[in-house]
C-alpha cells in the first residue's frame, strides 16, 4: 500500500471505532457511560489481534489487546452473535467493566471482530456502586464468563435477565446493555461496508501493512532508549484489609530485540482488592511505551510486538483466582505506569515527566433501599506531573483513565446528593522549574441515607518529582471534618459532608 492509502485505511478503521463510541454514548441510560464516557470501542482481526481503537480508556483497550486472542479462540462464532463477559481471569479487568464482542463475517468468512467495554455502576455487589472493600472476587458482584448474549441474531433473554436481575435498577442496566449491543451492530455494519468497498483481499493486506508500519514506528522509538537494565520501585498505600506500603518493582531490560518489563520483586497478591490480572498490567506497560511513540503510530497490535511482560504467577500483577481485583484495575494500573515511567526516567534523563496524581480517586455511592434504590460511581481527576517542555496541567484525569467528570447538574438531578464545592486544590502541585499540576477538591452533601465506598491512593506516598523537582502533595479524604482511610466504606446520613482532596502532580527541575 502507498503511504496515502495506508493512512486512509487506518483512518477508516478509526472512524468505525469512533462511530461505535457515539452510538454507545447516545443510547446509554446511565450517567457513568453517557456523561463520564467510561467506555471503550475497538476493532480486532479474525485472530483477535488489535487493529484500531478510539481514543477512549487506556486500561480497557490495552487489556483487550492483550487478552482478546485467547477469548475469541474458545468460541464457535456465527453471524449475528454477540458474547458478553466480565471475568477478570478470562479476559476482563474488574467486574463492573462488561465487554461485548461481535464477529464480522463477509461472504460467509470470519473477517474481524468489534468489541466494546463499558463500566456498569451496578453489577450486583452488595454495596452500591459495585466497588466494595472486597476480599474475594465474588464480593465484587456477578461474574460473567464468556457467554452468548445474542446467538445468530436472536437475543438470549435468559442471559440478559440473569445479569440484570443481579442489579438494583434493571431498566437502567438493560438500557446500557442495549446500547452496547447497538454499538457493536453499528461497528459491524461499517466494517462490512469497508470490506465491500475495497475487497476482502485489500482489507486483509491492509491489516498486515498497518501492523507492520506500527511495529516499525515502535522499534524506532524504542531504539532511542539506551541498551541496559533500568529499575524503579514505588508503593501502593494499602489494600484496604490492613496491608500497607505494598511494593511494585520493575526492571526494564532494553536491547536491540525490544523491551522486557520484568516485575519480579513485586509484592505477592494481597488480601484486599488491589490485585490485578496480567492483562491489566500489560495495559499499563503498553500505555507507558505508547507515550514514547510518535502521534501517528496506529493503535494496533504491531505497536506492541517489541514489548514483553513478565510477572510471577501469584504476584500482585498476575493474581490467581479468586483474588479480589476491583481496585487493581483502577489504582494498581496507575501505579504500574508510575514505576515504568520512573525506570524510563533514568534511561532517558530529562525526557520523562514527574509522577501525576496516581489515583483515580474512586467514589462509589448509593442506596439499597428497595423503595428508592440508586447506584453512582465516579472518578476524580488530580494534578498532572510536570515535564521538561511544560508545567503539569491541573484537575485532569491522567494515564490509565480518560473519562470526563460527571456534570454537577447531572449528579444533583439524578441522585439525592449536592455538590457543595468543586475547585482546584491550589498549591498542591510539586515545586520545580516547572510546577506540577494542582489536584481537585470535590465536596458532597448527602440529602438522604446512603452507603459510600472510597478506593483511593497517594494518601501516604506522594507523587514524586523528577530532575530535582518536588513531590506533589498527597491527597486526603474527610467525612464531616474527620480523616478517612484511603480505602473504606461508610454509612451516611442526611446532612453528612464528604470531602475528597486529590493529589497534586510532581514538579520537574530544581525550583
Amino acid at each position: 500500500m502507498t503511504p496515502a492509502s495506508l493512512n486512509i485505511f487506518s483512518s477508516r478503521l478509526d472512524a468505525v471505532c469512533d462511530e461505535m463510541g457515539l452510538v454507545l454514548r447516545n443510547a446509554a441510560f446511565s450517567p457513568n457511560i453517557r456523561d463520564r464516557l467510561d467506555f471503550s470501542c475497538a476493532v480486532f482481526d479474525a485472530d483477535g489481534e488489535l487493529c484500531a481503537q478510539a481514543a477512549h480508556i487506556p486500561v480497557h483497550l490495552g487489556s483487550m489487546a492483550y487478552a482478546m486472542r485467547d477469548i475469541v479462540a474458545t468460541i464457535d462464532w456465527a453471524p449475528g452473535d454477540q458474547v458478553v463477559l466480565n471475568d477478570p481471569y478470562l479476559g476482563g479487568t474488574h467486574l463492573p467493566d462488561v465487554t461485548l464482542i461481535a464477529p464480522v463475517f463477509d461472504a460467509g468468512r470470519l473477517r474481524a471482530f468489534v468489541a466494546n467495554r463499558a463500566h456498569h455502576a451496578d453489577i450486583g455487589a452488595a454495596s452500591p456502586g459495585s466497588m466494595p472493600i472486597s476480599a474475594v472476587l465474588h464480593d465484587e458482584g456477578l461474574v460473567i464468563e464468556p457467554v452468548h448474549l445474542v446467538r445468530g441474531g436472536a437475543p438470549c433473554d435468559d442471559v440478559l435477565q440473569r445479569v440484570t436481575a443481579a442489579t438494583r435498577n434493571r431498566a437502567e442496566s438493560a438500557g446500557d446493555f442495549s446500547a452496547q449491543l447497538a454499538a457493536n451492530r453499528a461497528g459491524g455494519a461499517r466494517l462490512v461496508q469497508l470490506i465491500a468497498g475495497i475487497g476482502a483481499a485489500a482489507f486483509d493486506n491492509g491489516l498486515v501493512a498497518l501492523n507492520d508500519y506500527a511495529e516499525r514506528l515502535a522499534r524506532e522509538s524504542l531504539a532511542e532508549i539506551p541498551a541496559g537494565r533500568f529499575t524503579f520501585t514505588d508503593y501502593l498505600d494499602d489494600d484496604g484489609q490492613g496491608q500497607t506500603d505494598i511494593p511494585i518493582r520493575v526492571c526494564l531490560d532494553v536491547s536491540g530485540a525490544g523491551v522486557v518489563a520484568d516485575f519480579t520483586g513485586t509484592a505477592a497478591q494481597v488480601g484486599g482488592n488491589v490485585n490485578c490480572p496480567l492483562a491489566v498490567a500489560a495495559a499499563a506497560v503498553y500505555y507507558a511505551f505508547r507515550c514514547l511513540m510518535p502521534g501517528q503510530t496506529p493503535a494496533c497490535a504491531g505497536a506492541f510486538r517489541p514489548i514483553a511482560l513478565r510477572a510471577p504467577p501469584g504476584c500482585l500483577l498476575n493474581a490467581r483466582r479468586p483474588a479480589a481485583v476491583a481496585a487493581g484495575n483502577v489504582e494498581t494500573s496507575t501505579r504500574i505506569v508510575d514505576v515504568v515511567l520512573g525506570a524510563l526516567a533514568s534511561a532517558l534523563p530529562g525526557r520523562i515527566p514527574a509522577a501525576s496524581h496516581g489515583s483515580m480517586n474512586n467514589v462509589a455511592m448509593g442506596s439499597a433501599d428497595p423503595a428508592a434504590p440508586w447506584d453512582y460511581y465516579e472518578t476524580i481527576g488530580g494534578g498532572m506531573g510536570a515535564g521538561r517542555d511544560g508545567g503539569g496541567l491541573s484537575g485532569r484525569q491522567t494515564h490509565m483513565t480518560n473519562t470526563l467528570n460527571t456534570p454537577i447538574e447531572v449528579v444533583e438531578n439524578r441522585y439525592p446528593v449536592r455538590v457543595v464545592r468543586y475547585a482546584l486544590r491550589r498549591g498542591s502541585g510539586g515545586a520545580g522549574a516547572r510546577r506540577g499540576g494542582d489536584g481537585l477538591v470535590r465536596e458532597f452533601e448527602f440529602r438522604a441515607p446512603a452507603h459510600c465506598t472510597l478506593l483511593t491512593e497517594r494518601r501516604r506516598h506522594a507523587p514524586w518529582g523528577t530532575a530535582g523537582g518536588g513531590d506533589g502533595q498527597p491527597g486526603s479524604n474527610r467525612l464531616n471534618g474527620e480523616p478517612l482511610p484511603s480505602k473504606c466504606e461508610r454509612e451516611l446520613r442526611p446532612g453528612d459532608r464528604l470531602v475528597i482532596e486529590t493529589p497534586g502532580g510532581g514538579g520537574f527541575g530544581k525550583p
